[in-house]
């Protein structure tokens, strides 16, 4: 029977003509790189960057934006820009991303146990020599438990701490979302994938007997502190009645600590994750970095919005997002 899931993977990577661990790599590294590009202009960024709140002009100016201005037809180099910076979605749309990940997660869980047609079309786009040094299969269990947490627990924040909103963003934001949920539920696992070619498992042989490794003894723990730290950010900017400067300690230093928390959660996943004899999970590395980027530039138009908003004095001191860093 023809499996049109199936069908679809082995087709876009053998369109990329790359080993499926390469060609999910190089998606990261390529949407990392064209969100770093579009933020360097300030012409692409002020069209395509804000969404939401962010995206609304707040001084006495006309709005930044050409796609909103009213005033001429644009060029012929702009006018094209402005059409496609007017394709928008609701910013509720956000929910989708976790709904993607969930569902991505179940999906992969069934594939994985039952050695499925999606399971295979993945499989055999891996070099050899690239089934040999993998992870075990508590690491892939163990990972692959967490981000469906993190997807289901992003859900439930979405559904219980969003408020009604006419605020939009680009449909390219949504898109690359889409795109990145459910492609890290492959890099999840994709780096254990000798391990399961290797044997037939069951549901029976996911025992939790181990004792934990040091690697799972000190990145655990980060993985729920970070989690737990975002949430709090996430609860706390919910009950706020209006915007205004977050008073709440942990944004006492940094504009988005919240981000600074899903960096942390990622990097926790690429070092539970590391292969033996490697210290990271260079897929989930790379993962991690387009996260750090998508994010450090939403951060650093966070800080402008609000030093516009409530002056400059509300953001004097703060790091935007990593600490000494940025």
């Amino acid at each position: 029977m023809i499996n049109p899931i199936s069908d679809l993977i082995d087709s876009v990577l053998a369109a990329t003509r790359m080993d499926a661990v390469d060609a999910l790599r190089a998606f990261f590294v390529f949407a990392s790189c064209t969100i770093l590009s579009v933020s360097l202009s300030q012409s692409l960024r002020s069209r395509f960057v804000p969404y939401g709140a962010r995206a609304t002009s707040t001084n006495s100016q006309p709005n930044p934006n050409p796609s909103l201005s009213k005033s001429s037809g644009g060029s012929p180099v702009t006018r094209p820009l402005d059409c496609l910076a007017a394709l928008k979605v609701p910013h509720g749309y956000f929910t989708q991303f976790y709904i993607a990940l969930v569902l991505s997660s179940l999906f992969w869980a069934v594939q994985l146990l039952s050695r499925g047609a999606a399971f295979q079309a993945v499989t055999t786009r891996i070099r050899p020599e690239r089934l040999q040094d993998v992870m075990s299969l508590n690491q892939i269990l163990l990972c692959w438990a967490l981000m469906l947490v993190q997807g289901i627990r992003r859900l439930v924040e979405c559904l219980a701490l969003s408020k009604p909103s006419s605020s939009q963003m680009w449909f390219g934001h949504w898109l690359v979302g889409i795109a990145f949920y459910v492609a890290v539920s492959v890099a999840i696992w994709i780096e254990g994938a000798g391990t399961l070619l290797a044997h037939e498992y069951t549901l029976d042989h996911i025992k939790i007997t181990n004792v934990p490794s040091l690697r799972t003894f000190l990145c655990l723990p980060l993985f729920l502190f970070a989690s737990g730290l975002q949430h709090d950010c996430h609860y706390y900017l919910f009950s706020l009645k209006k915007y205004t400067v977050p008073a709440h300690p942990l944004f006492s230093r940094v504009v988005c600590p919240h981000y600074t928390a899903e960096c942390v959660i990622y990097l926790s996943l690429a070092l539970l994750a590391a292969p033996p004899g490697e210290w990271v999970n260079k897929t989930l590395l790379s993962a991690l970095a387009f996260v750090a980027i998508n994010l450090g530039v939403t951060a650093g138009t966070s800080r402008k919005w609000y030093a516009q908003k409530f002056g400059e004095e509300s953001v004097r001191g703060k790091w935007n997002m990593i600490p000494v860093v940025y």
